[in-house]
């Protein structure tokens, strides 16, 4: 990379941001790519498997320096127990790697950053290494991670409900700390920031949206769905027409959130959308379901899991209705976005919506109780003229107020980074498939 007088910044990740293919991914991976652009870069970041040639081959194209370490499945989760016994957050141990901090460690001996960005809390314990520990970071919490531990403890009961209070009790002490420390806290939604401050009155937060490509999302799209073994469809046409009734979910399978607006759906909402539609059709997409998840779409008529995909666009292209009924919701929804910029309907929880500027009824349909998730799902599956509406009201919304290149823009100050003279690497186009946040 050419160097000039870019600034070299240390970018601190939990999970590798190649493929862009969850919700954290792909808020780092965008987030790199504007790094990339205007400083040197020097990425670290842990995987559980070893990247692939392509990741590694992205990643480096765009960074001075990568760095990782193989996140082990049985250590991490041995390192988390062992965090949470000794009065630490579970989260702090499941993202320990003692690996990685000698790399990290090395690395720094001979490159000391100009600036550090540190993705999500699970990650601020590495600025106890030596280099780091006098450095004022700028931290992105995306959301206040504290919050959804009390949300999982409201819909839960016996030793579950009082883990989850105690790891929210954790986080949140985490979370004031990292107020103190920081030069910057970033949050992805104003409600976010607007909790935050609660907890840490004195921090300088700045919010920076989640956005969406535009032009890989795109209403226009037509393709054809790929074989995806026997709970899929294969073959079959994208264009639809006005009289199916199919929704479909896209988020990754093994992520609590998700499984429990699922679960919910499943069995609250979709029991009564089969009454009114018994030909009603609902397609589950994302990566890692659970032994739960293949029962309960087992267990439920109408309902077809098709698991991990390499694109999910042609089955949002497929489907009516993208409906996103999560009870559990922080930050801004990737899913959201992407249904709407695919110029689809969008029909979620207020949960799901909330941060998004957008006016519910007019770029996008919201829904509380099973009765009315029921009666306006069946009601859009009739109504093609609604459908187009919401579709085409849904994609000028964010077109006018999510994309990356928008929503970025302040990160170039907060970091005190120059604009960039000429694009510092190819672009890379990468299938943005499971969303899980």
């Amino acid at each position: 990379m050419s160097g000039g007088h870019r600034p070299t910044v240390l970018f601190l990740v939990h999970r590798i941001p190649y493929p862009p293919n969850r919700g954290d991914r792909i808020r780092s991976f965008h987030i790199l790519d504007f790094l990339a652009q205007r400083a040197e870069v020097g990425l670290a970041f842990l995987s559980h498997q070893r990247p692939s040639a392509e990741a590694l081959q992205a990643l480096q194209q765009r960074c001075s320096w990568v760095g990782w370490a193989i996140w082990g499945r049985w250590s991490r989760w041995l390192r988390a127990g062992w965090a949470f016994a000794q009065g630490k957050p579970a989260t702090e141990g499941l993202f320990a790697s003692p690996k990685f901090r000698r790399q990290l460690r090395s690395w720094l001996q001979n490159h000391p950053p100009d600036r550090v960005l540190v993705f999500c809390s699970s990650m601020v314990q590495y600025l106890k290494l030596p280099g780091l520990e006098n450095v004022r970071p700028v931290v992105d919490l995306v959301d206040v991670d504290s919050q959804k531990w009390f949300d999982y403890a409201c819909l839960s009961g016996g030793w579950r409900r009082w883990a989850y209070q105690e790891e929210g009790r954790r986080l949140r002490k985490l979370e004031r700390w990292i107020g103190q420390r920081a030069a910057a806290v970033l949050l992805s939604a104003p409600h976010e920031a607007a909790l935050y401050r609660q907890i840490a009155p004195e921090a300088n937060i700045q919010v920076i949206s989640n956005g969406v490509d535009v032009e890989y999302f795109r209403p226009e799209f037509s393709g054809k769905l790929v074989s995806v073994g026997t709970h899929g469809l294969s073959g079959a046409s994208t264009s639809g027409d006005g009289g199916q009734a199919r929704c479909v979910f896209v988020g990754a399978l093994d992520y609590q959130a998700n499984l429990d607006g699922l679960t919910w759906f499943c069995q609250e909402v979709w029991p009564l959308v089969c009454r009114q539609r018994p030909d009603a059709q609902l397609m589950v997409v994302g990566s890692n379901p659970t032994g739960g998840v293949s029962r309960l779409v087992y267990q439920t008529p109408g309902v077809r899991l098709i698991g991990p995909v390499p694109d999910v666009r042609p089955y949002l292209a497929e489907a009516e209705v993208v409906v996103v009924p999560l009870r559990v919701a922080r930050g801004i929804q990737n899913k959201v976005l992407e249904g709407l910029a695919m110029g689809k309907p969008v029909l979620a929880s207020p949960q799901a919506l909330e941060g998004l500027a957008l006016q519910p009824g007019r770029e996008a349909e919201a829904a509380g109780q099973p009765s009315e998730w029921a009666e306006k799902l069946v009601r859009l599956w009739a109504d093609p003229n609604r459908r187009l509406a919401l579709g085409q009201a849904g994609r000028r919304f964010v077109e006018t107020h999510h994309q990356w290149s928008q929503v970025l823009q302040p990160l170039a100050e907060i970091l005190a980074l120059p604009e960039p003279a000429a694009p510092a690497h190819p672009t890379i186009r990468s299938p943005e498939t499971i969303q899980s946040r």
